[in-house]
């Protein structure tokens, strides 16, 4: 059986294809503070609208695998638990459109992450006609942003995530996706999350604005049941 949020998944998308045809076309990028659930609402909204989610951490993997100076050069700064500098992220950037944009949509979560980066990402998209149509931040206050990622748990096996009173696995310490084990990430910790809320806080601010005076930015109430965000999404999503 579906749970509440598949069955909203499954009536949106069903409406947004009957009013709108091929959703194909979208260009999101969806914007928080970490823990906001962006990654998930990503996914979702990824298999609702039949476009690809790309995250800058894929990005960087698929171009490290890959070899060359560019993937080695991000390789070695996310090895040292750096940021890897806008220059080198905007040219990993360029290469994955170059490869799989094709003229179809697509959801990017913690991308762009500076101001710099996201008129880089214009100009890249203006280059190839198919500028953004829309920025979506999710708004959750700190405290909530805390209790989220502290109370956070994870799947070592497929990656699924669960929340020791959010949303509680079936059997305690186990997945229900694949049966692997779950476990805490060492890096959530009040410690980080405080060191990560300082970086969203000087650098991602300045991408909000920028999308907002271009007039593309919404704002999706992200605190709550994520089905009730996930709707809101869909909504601008369809309008």
């Amino acid at each position: 059986m579906m749970d509440s949020c598949e069955k909203v998944e499954s009536a949106v998308a069903a409406e947004v294809t009957r009013e709108r045809g091929d959703v194909s076309h979208h260009r999101i990028v969806l914007l928080g503070p970490p823990g906001s659930g962006k990654g998930t609402a990503a996914q979702e909204l990824s298999e609702v609208l039949g476009i690809a989610h790309v995250s800058t951490g894929q990005m960087f993997r698929e171009a490290a695998r890959k070899g060359g100076p560019i993937g080695e050069s991000a390789r070695q700064f996310i090895d040292k638990g750096q940021l890897v500098p806008d220059k080198i992220t905007i040219e990993i950037v360029r290469m994955w459109l170059d490869e799989h944009a094709g003229g179809r949509g697509f959801i990017f979560d913690g991308f762009p992450r500076t101001r710099p980066q996201a008129e880089a990402f214009d100009a890249l998209l203006a280059e190839r006609g198919t500028p953004i149509t829309l920025a979506i931040l999710l708004d959750v206050g700190e405290v909530e942003i805390f209790e989220r990622i502290l109370g956070r748990l994870s799947c070592e096996r497929c990656g699924a995530l669960y929340h020791v009173s959010r949303m509680r696995p079936s059997r305690e310490g186990i997945c229900d996706r694949c049966g692997g084990k779950l476990i805490r990430r060492a890096d959530d910790n009040e410690a980080t999350i405080r060191e990560r809320m300082r970086i969203y806080r000087d650098l991602t601010l300045g991408v909000i604005e920028y999308y907002e005076k271009r007039g593309v930015l919404k704002r999706v109430d992200g605190s709550g049941p994520k089905d009730k965000a996930f709707s809101a999404i869909m909504e601008l999503v369809k309008s």
